[in-house]
């Protein structure tokens, strides 16, 4: 919310006795005339785009007092057409509402500006004029009427000397005589600044008042609100008479600046000064702020559940809610740009806090990277990616994350964020309620009319890459059609040599743990049996899920003592495990995790084996067409009975062989624990056991491990 600002330097340092006899005053004939041409007939005005567009006029006239001497030399406006917001689209039908009326009014200000001594006559003429509105209607319109005045002095002196039309009309409303007293009017300036400040302060205030909802007024807080509505009607017939003033000073006509800061100017300040005085401010702000967050929030439902032309609204009201005109970085020149770049076009939203990974990073840079490289044929990317830093708005931004944002930024090179303040409250709540987002990363899916057509492709990145495009809920499930559990699919993409090797009709262990004398102890046993088998065995470590220092060494020592072939690095290990992840949270996404699907319990088995205690645990496979797993001792066990089942293999193969010996030979004794990915709501309710096939017991584990 644009906050209400505090009175101006030279009010704040006011005499606090002329304050008192301003907010105390009990003029009763004053007041019995202003509520004698009050005759409200209940029509309803939404005056706030009116608001807007004055406080733009007033804004862009005459910033300055350099302003004033040096005309002609001023902006020509090309700021405001850039600042164009949404209210813009409605203030025709809104004007349409008051027929010629701010023209009448406007008209009355500037034949009787220059009558001091008609001040008063004329602001209870034009509050007759308004007399059928409310309040907050009543003042935006005369301020209105004052900024067609104001603006359009202001606009012939900046152009009528460089302008021929606006040289005529200048002429004919004498601005060139006006001008020459600008030394003078220069020296008022910063008074008539102050007021006009003032004014628009006080609007301000009116309309966000007007705006509580009445069921956010309890009990506790009415009184105030109604001592607070007891000053308007005097403040707003002050603020009229001071609009009056200001516009006799602006002409150079008439009025002295001690009388225009003696009255007119106390006047609003002292106003202003009741109506945010400490006990009403922080209600004040709360409900108005309060509104301005539900009504952002429901507009995000509708725009998302609306047929859109294209995907432009949705996406603005998502990223550049604060109607910044460069809200993106383009990651590949590192260059701001507009939502524009992104029209009607496939957009995934990348949304995260600033503790994603680092390996999550790299390896969606190189999913989107290779999705820009097979589109050099085209006419552009089939997609974009847009990074969102979701991040509470109501906490400031430290330091250290603020460097972590930057650090972040400065490796992608995708859409990003210029910085997480542009995503306000509303889009905060709506992110987390609407599309569920905790605390790891999602990828939300816009079509280019902007429909959401996947609320988390991330899994689907993560198993097929750019396979999956365009990341449709109906395309995730036509690619788990055709697809089984096999050594490739499980490896797919993430190190070249298992590949060949598999193409080889190699025999390929795929094994993991932690513990490195176990993992000495299966290497040479595997190296054992293949001897004794005469049949060359290739082994691979895989590590264990969310990798860290442990891992890095094992793979250390693994490579120094060549006890076997290891992934190329830490971030393909996590690469490894993150996917079979994201087969399980596929599946149950599609609602196909269940214990008759057979992909889902080989995907829980291996989740179960790198989840539970003890030893580590094994794969065996050729080629891609089968394989037999088992966690680390019972391997263990099968490959030093080779001679029990050393027959088996000329008739069965080597992995049937291996497979038909567990099923002969199960464990007496298992504990198996499954962590599942994912979330408590999202969880199934029962899972049954990979080997015994009994219901599992559930518990609720939380873990932290800062190494």
């Amino acid at each position: 919310m644009e906050p209400i600002l505090e009175p101006a330097t030279k009010m704040q340092q006011s005499d606090r006795g002329i304050r008192l006899s301003f907010s105390t005053s009990n003029d009763g004939l004053m007041l019995k005339q202003i509520q004698a041409v009050h005759v409200p007939d209940g029509r309803a005005i939404d005056v706030r785009p009116l608001l807007h567009i004055v406080e733009d006029i007033l804004s862009f006239a005459a910033p300055s007092g350099d302003a004033i001497v040096e005309t002609g030399k001023q902006a020509t406006g090309t700021e405001a057409f850039q600042h164009q917001t949404n209210y813009q689209t409605n203030i025709t039908d809104m004007l349409e509402t008051l027929p010629f009326l701010i023209d009448r009014i406007s008209i009355e200000m500037a034949r009787k500006c220059s009558e001091t001594r008609e001040e008063h006559a004329t602001t209870m003429s034009i509050l007759s004029m308004v007399s059928n509105y409310p309040w907050d209607a009543k003042l935006v319109i005369a301020l209105s009427a004052f900024a067609v005045n104001y603006g359009e002095f202001w606009l012939l002196a900046q152009c009528y000397t460089s302008n021929q039309l606006a040289k005529n009309l200048a002429i004919l409303k004498q601005v060139p005589g006006i001008l020459q007293h600008s030394t003078m009017l220069k020296s008022r300036f910063g008074t008539i600044k102050d007021l006009i400040t003032a004014m628009l302060d006080f609007a301000k205030c009116l309309v966000e008042f007007k705006e509580i909802p009445s069921n956010y007024v309890t009990e506790d807080v009415a009184a105030a609100v109604s001592a607070a509505m007891d000053h308007i009607p005097v403040a707003i017939y002050w603020t009229i008479r001071s609009m009056l003033a200001t516009a006799s000073q602006i002409t150079g006509l008439s009025g002295s600046e001690n009388e225009l800061s003696s009255h007119n100017l106390y006047a609003v300040d002292a106003i202003i000064y009741e109506l945010q005085s400490p006990r009403k401010a922080p209600i004040w702000h709360h409900y108005a702020d309060e509104r301005k967050f539900i009504e952002a929030y429901q507009n995000l439902q509708y725009l998302f559940n609306a047929a859109q032309i294209d995907n432009i609204k949705v996406l603005k009201a998502l990223i550049n809610p604060k109607d910044d005109p460069l809200p993106l970085v383009d990651g590949a020149n590192k260059k701001r740009v507009s939502v524009d770049v992104l029209r009607k076009r496939n957009v995934l939203l990348l949304i995260s806090d600033l503790d994603i990974l680092q390996d999550e990073v790299v390896i969606l840079q190189q999913i989107y990277e290779e999705s820009r490289r097979q589109s050099n044929s085209l006419a552009q990317n089939p997609y974009e990616l847009v990074w969102l830093p979701v991040l509470d708005s109501s906490v400031s931004l430290s330091k250290i994350k603020q460097r972590k944002f930057e650090n972040l930024t400065a490796t992608m090179t995708c859409f990003t964020l210029r910085h997480p303040s542009l995503l306000n409250r509303a889009v905060f709540k709506f992110i987390k309620e609407e599309w569920r987002f905790e605390q790891k990363p999602i990828v939300v899916v816009l079509d280019p009319q902007g429909r959401v057509t996947c609320s988390n492709a991330i899994h689907m990145m993560w198993i097929w890459g750019n396979l999956a495009f365009p990341f449709t809920i109906a395309k995730e499930d036509v690619l788990w059609k055709a697809e089984t559990l096999t050594l490739d699919f499980l490896v797919d993409g993430i190190d070249p040599v298992i590949l060949k090797w598999i193409s080889e009709e190699r025999f390929i262990f795929l094994y993991g743990g932690e513990d490195i004398e176990w993992i000495r102890n299966f290497t040479h046993t595997v190296k054992t049996a293949a001897r004794a088998c005469g049949i060359a065995m290739e082994m691979v470590y895989v590590g264990k899920r969310n990798p860290k220092e442990n891992i890095r060494r094992n793979m250390a020592i693994i490579n120094e003592e060549k006890l076997s072939h290891c992934l190329p690095d830490i971030t393909a290990i996590w690469y490894f495990w993150i996917r079979i992840e994201s087969m399980w949270n596929s599946k149950h996404q599609l609602g196909k995790a269940d214990e008759n699907d057979p992909i889902t319990q080989e995907i829980m088995t291996l989740l179960s084996y790198d989840g539970s205690e003890g030893y580590g645990w094994a794969l065996l496979g050729k080629g891609s067409t089968e394989f037999t797993k088992a966690k680390g001792t019972t391997f263990l066990t099968c490959l030093s009975d080779y001679n029990l089942w050393a027959e088996d293999v000329q008739t069965k193969g080597l992995v049937s062989a291996i497979h038909y010996y567990f099923l002969q030979n199960p464990t007496p004794h298992h504990c198996n624990r499954l962590v599942l990915p994912g979330t408590a709501d999202r969880l199934p309710e029962m899972v049954t056991c990979s080997e015994c096939r009994r219901t599992m017991e559930r518990y609720i584990l939380y873990h932290c491990c800062d190494e």
